[in-house]
């Protein structure tokens, strides 16, 4: 996987072909069936390449994945699709026609960019990564939106470009880097590159802290069915501005600079926030919506007595209070006949496994619960539920 110009080719295409949806357990046998006519390398880059698309599908649909070139590292950093139209179709309502796309990976972003009608140029410094992106820009019919060029993205000249949008590589030899100033570039570089740009969008982890955003920068963190994927630092929009965007929707929660909720006891209804709003620090805007509080100072679940349709968190009725004692669950468990036990934690040391594993070592009757290991009023505690319907 260190060339794809020979699974570009004619005789490498149609390898690609009849190797798709190989399961793994047949990989064996259908390399040695094909290497009685074809390069041994070239068979074992088309099977490689085979499961990278099949991996990417998750990412990119299977439609697309089928058709574009990926490496181990692409797939693994590349944008999920879904967020990149996201962001794409920011940068087009702001007015945006062209962007320089700086450390573009494998082309995710480039291609939701030119597929909002938006000119890029897409740079990387890695040859093998840049081909791959050219060679998905051609595969998606793109190729006369998108400009690739592999160069190091500190000496590109973005200033005939409406916005920059820079993706930091944020893993090195050892692993995830958390430092912003250890990202590739780092992020005191890709600031002043936004900076200079009349709008610009920065990709960086969720777990970015918050004083880290500089004051010039509107943070979005961002979801996808319910996983935090990511946080944008945005210029040129709302500087100052805090926001957390749930997809499919898209639906955004925006900060009113709100205290934190009052504490109060657990209601008759728990509501879990979103991944997104919790990483926002936007957990009082949401409380607010339910007419909530919260059930520890500390702890990110919002309770309340009422049943509200949100977007932003996820309702569990509470049937149980108890503290903690594993042995009183495992008897109300049996008690109760449960057969499927859902265990979530905030706030607590002991793991969802272990505890399923002690509390339910046979599992047995017709019934599902829903148990939350936290701290009410700092004290450990065990709430008991299941998932609450809106009628």
């Amino acid at each position: 996987m260190n060339d794809l110009a020979p699974l570009l080719t004619p005789e490498g295409r149609a390898l690609l072909d009849e190797v798709r949806g190989t399961a793994p357990a047949d990989e064996l046998a259908v390399a040695t069936r094909l290497r009685r006519g074809h390069p041994a390398g070239l068979v074992s880059a088309a099977l490689g390449q085979a499961r990278l698309r099949q991996r990417a599908a998750a990412k990119f649909g299977a439609e697309d994945a089928e058709r574009m070139f990926f490496t181990p590292n692409g797939v693994e950093q590349s944008t999920r699709a879904s967020v990149a139209a996201h962001r794409a179709e920011r940068l087009r309502a702001l007015g945006v026609t062209s962007v320089a796309d700086l450390c573009c990976g494998i082309g995710g972003d480039a291609i939701a960019l030119a597929r909002a009608g938006i000119r890029v140029l897409a740079v990387d410094r890695d040859p093998l990564t840049a081909a791959a992106a050219r060679a998905n820009a051609d595969a998606l019919g793109l190729a006369g939106l998108i400009d690739v060029r592999e160069a190091d993205v500190t000496e590109v000249d973005t200033a005939a470009y409406d916005a920059v949008f820079v993706d930091p590589a944020r893993r090195g030899g050892r692993g995830r880097i958390f430092d912003p100033e250890a990202y590739s570039p780092p992020l005191s570089w890709a600031v002043r590159a936004a900076l200079e740009a009349p709008h610009a969008a920065l990709k960086v982890a969720p777990g970015i802290p918050h004083e880290a955003v500089p004051a010039e920068a509107e943070a979005e963190w961002i979801s996808d069915g319910g996983d935090v994927k990511e946080a944008v630092l945005w210029f040129g929009t709302a500087p100052g501005a805090i926001r957390a965007t749930l997809l499919p929707g898209p639906r955004s929660l925006l900060g009113r600079g709100l205290p934190d909720p009052q504490v109060r006891s657990v209601g008759r209804y728990l509501y879990e926030p979103d991944g997104a709003v919790i990483r926002a620090h936007l957990v009082a805007e949401a409380a607010e919506e339910l007419d909530g509080g919260l059930i520890d100072p500390t702890i990110a679940y919002v309770t309340a007595d009422a049943l509200r349709a949100t977007p932003y968190a996820t309702a569990y009725e509470i049937t149980d209070q108890l503290p903690f004692n594993v042995k009183k669950l495992k008897a109300l468990l049996r008690e109760r006949e449960v057969g499927i036990l859902t265990v979530k934690k905030r706030g607590s040391a002991v793991e969802p496994e272990e505890l399923r594993r002690k509390a339910l070592p046979k599992p047995q009757g017709p019934h599902s619960v829903t148990v939350f290991l936290t701290r009410v009023a700092g004290a450990p505690t065990m709430l008991l539920g299941r998932p609450a319907g809106l009628m």
